[in-house]
Order: C-alpha cells, then structure tokens, then sequence
C-alpha cells in the first residue's frame, strides 16, 4: 500500500483551513510542503508563517521539501515545527553528509530530493544514512507539470540500490502523479507518492487519496 503525501503546494491557499481539514478526515499519510526562495527554483511558495499556522492544524506528519538554496540555515527552525521529514536537495547542499546528520541530530528523518537530470549513483556514499530520496518526476519550482516518463527507469536504478545496501529508504515521487502514471511508479519500486493537482483540485479528493492509497 503506497504512502500517500498530498501537496499544499496545489491548495486553495483562501481557505487553507478548509483543505487542512480535508487532510485530517481523509487516509493521507503526510502533509507535502514545497518550499521555494525563488533562487534555487524560479518560483517563491510560502515560508514559515504558513508553515507554522499549518503546523498547528494539520494531525499528519509534515514531509516538508526544501527547493532553496542553503537549507541546512533552516534545520532547527523546522524541527521546530514538529516536521517529521527534512528533504533537502543534493543539488544545494555543498555538504550534504552534514547537513543529513544535522538533521537527525535536530530529531527529524532526513531525505534527499534529485532533480530530473541528476542520476542516482551520486548517492551511492549517502543511500544508507538517508530515510528517504525524493526523485522529482518534473522539474522543480511550479506545479501541474507534465510528468517526465524516464523517472520509472530511474526508480528502478534507485530501487535497485537501495535493495544492494540493504538500506531503509524510502523512495517517494513528486510531479505529475496521477492516475495513469501512480500504478506504474508504484511497481517500479516507488514507496511514497505525492500528488498535488491530483489531489486538491479532484471533485473528491478524499476518495482520490484513497484511489492512491489502494494501489
């Protein structure tokens, strides 16, 4: 049964307390929160006032994204929060294996998110201290992208490693997950999906997380 990790990303941002409530009654596991500086990404979202109003309603555990430049600067501040995961992206920390132990020390999973172009043997000397790796399946920084089809080979590879280092990661997708596409990422070997558009903007979506939950 695949976790299921709506983004507030896709919310209706006039009535957030709506959609939080919408979270709590529904089976999501996670709460996404895509977090953007307009530097690292061309795109700015929302930042800790949000963060910490959703925080204090929100009854799921917090998986929250970091697409910003330099975000170990954040790590006790989102510990803070309560987040449950820190996903930073190997393209913006300059060290990363320090950054992951930050993590951990400040109480909270630690994950790794790869851009489209950025292949997973990089992580071959970090896959068995991360909690998870996050493989974008579009390009990062705007929502309702088409999905890139290469990421079901590249969640294979990924798979494949994490099998030969006995590692515990999980493997979770962000962009274009739908579904057509959530069956075949699942059986590729994704653990996690996160789904925006999909999500916030279906006629039903409590009964469209629990489609996702069943596959």
């Amino acid at each position: 049964m695949a976790i299921v990790s709506p983004s507030l990303l896709a919310a209706d941002f006039l009535h957030l307390d709506r959609e939080i409530e919408m979270i709590n009654r529904s089976e999501a596991d996670w709460l996404h929160l895509d977090v953007m500086d307009g530097s690292f990404v061309p795109n700015i979202s929302f930042g800790f006032p949000v963060m910490e109003a959703v925080a204090s309603a929100c009854k799921k555990p917090l998986d929250v994204h970091y697409m910003i430049v330099g975000p170990e600067r954040y790590i006790q501040q989102t510990a803070r929060l309560g987040a449950m995961m820190m996903n930073v992206h190997y393209e913006a920390c300059t060290h990363l294996h320090r950054t992951i132990q930050e993590i951990h020390d400040a109480g909270m999973k630690a994950g790794v998110t790869l851009n489209p172009a950025t292949p997973v043997c990089l992580l071959e000397d970090i896959i068995d201290d991360v909690d998870m790796v996050l493989l974008m399946s579009v390009n990062p920084g705007f929502g309702g992208q088409k999905f890139i089809d290469t990421i079901l080979k590249k969640t294979r590879q990924l798979r494949q490693m994490i099998d030969v280092h006995g590692s515990k990661a999980l493997i979770e997708i962000d962009g274009g997950v739908q579904q057509q596409t959530a069956p075949l990422l699942v059986q590729a070997g994704a653990d996690v999906l996160v789904a925006g558009s999909y999500v916030f903007r279906s006629s039903r979506p409590e009964d469209t997380i629990q489609e996702l939950k069943r596959l």
